[in-house]
């Protein structure tokens, strides 16, 4: 589904902050994350054009100078939106990414974000009039729908209603923010005159012109057991440590369960799987380590490897060879929806280019 105003999913995202990561041996330890197949692109993020065509200047510097005194920050078809308004969102903005943006980003920042407000107002002045125009409604079970969704989305432990409760959020606004959205994506539609069918022809012409999107890296899935050094260790403390990983990679030779070894003897919080770091590509560990389990052979118990971090022993337990992935189903999937989603924006783009085109908009001082 197009989200033509985003600012719902924007709000819960940035108030959740949440990033992925896999949790590797501490701040320095390399740390592998699963390994993600390469698909098509990720469909284009809809940024409206929001220039507005120049007036003349006299005219224009009359009707700035009017309303700057009624405080008006934007005007659309004579919907407003005051100065005063436009700053108390901004200052709530600023203060919600207020950890995001570093002291000397500060003044760039709360121009990003009020231009984005301003954009933001222009385009939902004009969709809500066409919609409106248009008769185009949301139900109730659509708008619930897609919360549902958004709830799904949540980690565990978390609800939308602790989010909205905590930011001062209120649900109506959510919904209301919702119900826009399923309208706009209703306009998008009726554009397009009805649901978008990709021909499986276009999707073969992609997939032939794309192959290179369709790579999917060489894999090694791989476990380690760690004795960890540090900068404080002299000589001697070097010497002791990587002859105790020297001892720890004999008895594996001599049939020691890795697993058992590792839960007893790493210094990575990885000892608590075994060792098993998981699968991993090139470029997710440091140098020396990654050259070491792409060139080990499989099930085979390397040599001691020497990072920055310490004294590795690895087994790698599986290899991928790099491939292209083949037009499967799945691939005719990702490829349709990507492809859909051009034509919706192409058809939203022209929907914006059309009602901007009959549209009164200024946009007064800053």
């Amino acid at each position: 589904m197009i989200s033509i105003i985003r600012r719902t999913a924007l709000i819960v995202m940035a108030l959740l902050l949440i990033s992925g990561g896999f949790a590797g041996c501490g701040d320095k330890e390399p740390k592998a994350e699963p390994a993600k197949p390469v698909m098509a692109p990720s469909p284009t993020e809809i940024e409206a054009a929001t220039a507005v065509p120049p007036a003349d200047v006299k005219e224009e510097a009359a009707v700035i100078k009017k309303n700057d005194a009624a405080g008006v920050a934007v005007e659309v078809d004579g919907v407003k939106m005051s100065k005063a308004q436009l700053d108390a969102e901004v200052n709530k903005r600023m203060e919600m990414f207020k950890e995001e943006i570093s002291p000397e980003k500060r003044e760039q920042g709360r121009a990003e974000i009020r231009k984005s407000l301003v954009d933001d107002f222009v385009l939902r002045t004009l969709l809500s009039k066409e919609v409106k125009a248009k008769k185009i409604n949301a139900t109730e079970k659509e708008v619930a729908g897609i919360m549902e969704g958004m709830k799904s989305q949540l980690p565990p432990g978390m609800t939308l209603d602790d989010i909205m409760k905590k930011n001062k959020i209120d649900v109506a606004k959510i919904k209301d923010e919702i119900g826009l959205n399923i309208k706009i994506n209703k306009l998008v539609e009726q554009e397009l005159g009805g649901k978008v069918k990709v021909p499986e022809k276009e999707i073969s012409e992609f997939y032939e012109k794309n192959r290179e999107q369709f790579k999917k890296p060489e894999t090694v899935h791989a476990r380690h057991i760690l004795v960890s050094k540090g900068p404080e260790d002299k000589e001697k403390a070097l010497a002791d440590k990587k002859a105790k990983a020297e001892d720890l990679r004999k008895k594996l030779e001599a049939g020691a369960d890795f697993a058992d070894l590792a839960a007893k003897n790493s210094d990575c919080p990885s000892k608590q799987s075994g060792g098993d770091l998981g699968t991993f590509t090139r470029g997710q560990m440091v140098k020396s380590f990654e050259d070491a389990a792409f060139s080990q052979e499989k099930n085979t118990i390397g040599p001691v490897v020497e990072t920055d971090f310490g004294f590795h022993i690895i087994q790698v337990l599986d290899r991928q060879a790099a491939e292209v992935q083949t037009l499967d189903a799945d691939v005719k999937k990702k490829i349709g929806n990507y492809l859909e989603s051009q034509k919706r924006q192409a058809a939203f783009d022209g929907i914006v280019k059309r009602l901007k085109a009959v549209a009164n908009i200024v946009v007064y001082g800053k």
